[in-house]
C-alpha cells in the first residue's frame, strides 16, 4: 500500500481502550490501588524499556519469554535494550539500584510487551497490575500477597475461579529433582511434542508447563517436585497452605505448576477462571523469587509478587457478567444561546466547586445543544438566554422528565454547589 492510501491502525496484537470502556479500566485501577495500599504497598513506576541483561539474567536465557517473545533492539547509541515483557524484573532492578529499606513493598500498573500470537485477552502489548515485596522469606508474607490477589478478584466479582499452588523448591533440593526429571524425559523424548523433543534438556521444568497433549500424557508419570522438597521448603510450603486455609482461601495443590519464568523458587501460584473456555484460562499468578536480586547484581534478597493481566481479568468478568461499570455522567449540561461566553464562565465556576458539567461549542443552535444534552446523560439542563444573562440568573430544566422549569439567581446556584457539592 502506498503512503497516499495509508490508513493508520493500531499494530497487530495491540488495541485501543476508548470511552466508555476506559471507565472500567479506571475503576479497576482504583480498586487495585486501594487494596494494595491497604496491604502496605506503594506505587512505583519503572521504564518501559531496560538494558536487555535485566531480563536475560532475571527471567533466564532458556525461557521462552527471552528466547522467543522479547522485543529486543539496539538503540542509536549501540546499547542493547528490551521492552519490558513482565513487571517483576524491572521492579527488582529498581530495588537493586536504589536499595530502599526492607521490607520493601511496591505495586505497579504497567504495559508489558511480548511477541506472541494474539489471542482473546492476550496482546503483544498487554497491561498488568501487580505487587512485589522484597526483604523477607517469611511464608506469612506469601499468604498476604496471595490474599491480596484473591480479594482483588472478589472486588471485581470474579467468583468462578480456582487457585492452584506449588513449591518449586530451592537451590538445596531443586537441582537433584531437575536431574531426575531430565533423566525421565530423556527416556521418553520421542513421545514429547516437537518443541520439547529437542529442548527438554535445557529446562526440563518447562515440559511440565506444556499444554500439548503429548507432553501432558508423558509427564503424568514423571517424578513431581512435591516428593523431593527439602525440610526447609516443605515446612515453608506447609505454613503457606495453612495460612491460606486460615484466611478462608481455597488452594488446590498442583505439583505440575511451574509457571513460565525461571526466577521462581519455593511458592508458585496461579489463579484460573472456569468461566473462560480452553486451557488459556489463567487470569494471574506469581510466586517467590528469592534469587532474583542476586542475579541482577544486588545483595541476596528474598522476594515474592504477582502479576494480573487487565485484559484477561476483564474477559473473566465479562464471562460472569461481573464488574459492570456505568461511565460517569455530568450533573448538568449548559445550554447557552448568547454566544458561549456565559457558558464558558458558568462551567468553569461549577467545575471549580467539584461539579461535573458539560456544554456545547461552536455557537450551535438551541435545538442542537439540547440534543447534545440528551446524549450526555445529564439529568439537568442549565439554560442561559439573553434574559438570564442580563439578570444574572439561570433556568434549570429537567431533561427526559415532564416538570416545570425554574429560574434562580446565579449566586444561589453557585452557593448551592459550594455548600452541598451538587446541584441536583
Amino acid at each position: 500500500m502506498t503512503d497516499e492510501h495509508y490508513l493508520p491502525q493500531a499494530p497487530s496484537g495491540t488495541h485501543d481502550v476508548l470511552p466508555p470502556a476506559s471507565a472500567r479500566w479506571e475503576a479497576l485501577l482504583v480498586i487495585f490501588a486501594d487494596l494494595a495500599e491497604r496491604y502496605g504497598f506503594a506505587l512505583v513506576h519503572t521504564p518501559m524499556f531496560e538494558d536487555a541483561r535485566v531480563f536475560r539474567r532475571g527471567i533466564g536465557e532458556a525461557s521462552e519469554v527471552v528466547g522467543k517473545e522479547m522485543y529486543e533492539f539496539t538503540d542509536r547509541g549501540g546499547r542493547s535494550l528490551a521492552l519490558r515483557p513482565e513487571g517483576t524484573a524491572s521492579v527488582v532492578r529498581a530495588f537493586v539500584q536504589h536499595r530502599p529499606a526492607t521490607p520493601w513493598r511496591a505495586w505497579y500498573a504497567t504495559p508489558s510487551f511480548r511477541y506472541e500470537r494474539p489471542q482473546a485477552g492476550r496482546y503483544r502489548q498487554h497491561h498488568q497490575v501487580g505487587v512485589e515485596a522484597l526483604g523477607t522469606d517469611d511464608p506469612d508474607l506469601d499468604v498476604e500477597v496471595i490474599a491480596l490477589a484473591s480479594h482483588f478478584y472478589d472486588a471485581l466479582g470474579v467468583t468462578q475461579r480456582q487457585l492452584r499452588i506449588n513449591s518449586m523448591g530451592d537451590p538445596e533440593c531443586r537441582p537433584a529433582y531437575v536431574d531426575a526429571l531430565r533423566a525421565f524425559l530423556a527416556a521418553h523424548s520421542a513421545e514429547l511434542c516437537e518443541e520439547h523433543e529437542e529442548r527438554y534438556s535445557l529446562n526440563p521444568l518447562r515440559v511440565l508447563d506444556c499444554k500439548k497433549a503429548s507432553c501432558v500424557l508423558v509427564t503424568q508419570a514423571a517424578p513431581m517436585i512435591d516428593a523431593a522438597l527439602c525440610d526447609g521448603c516443605a515446612e515453608h510450603h506447609r505454613r503457606v497452605v495453612e495460612g491460606l486455609a486460615a484466611a478462608g482461601i481455597d488452594a488446590v495443590p498442583d505439583p505440575r505448576l511451574v509457571r513460565g519464568l525461571d526466577y521462581y523458587m519455593r511458592t508458585t501460584f496461579e489463579f484460573s477462571s472456569s468461566a473462560l473456555e480452553g486451557s488459556q484460562n489463567a487470569i494471574g499468578g506469581g510466586g517467590r523469587y528469592d534469587g532474583l536480586a542476586e542475579a541482577l547484581g544486588g545483595p541476596a534478597t528474598p522476594g515474592i509478587g504477582f502479576g494480573i493481566g487487565i485484559e484477561r481479568v476483564l474477559l473473566a468478568c465479562d464471562a460472569e457478567d461481573a464488574f459492570v461499570i456505568e461511565p460517569p455522567r455530568p450533573e448538568a449540561f449548559v445550554v447557552d444561546v448568547t454566544g458561549g461566553e456565559a457558558a464558558r464562565d458558568l462551567v468553569e465556576a461549577l467545575r471549580n466547586r467539584g461539579i461535573f458539567v458539560e456544554r456545547s461549542y461552536d455557537d450551535r443552535s438551541m435545538k442542537s445543544q439540547f440534543k447534545a444534552a440528551d446524549r450526555s446523560g445529564a439529568p439537568l439542563a442549565l439554560v442561559l438566554g439573553r434574559d438570564e444573562v442580563e439578570s444574572g440568573s439561570v433556568t434549570i430544566r429537567r431533561l427526559r422528565e415532564q416538570s416545570d422549569q425554574v429560574t434562580i439567581s446565579m449566586t444561589e446556584l453557585l452557593a448551592r454547589a459550594e455548600e452541598t457539592g451538587t446541584i441536583l
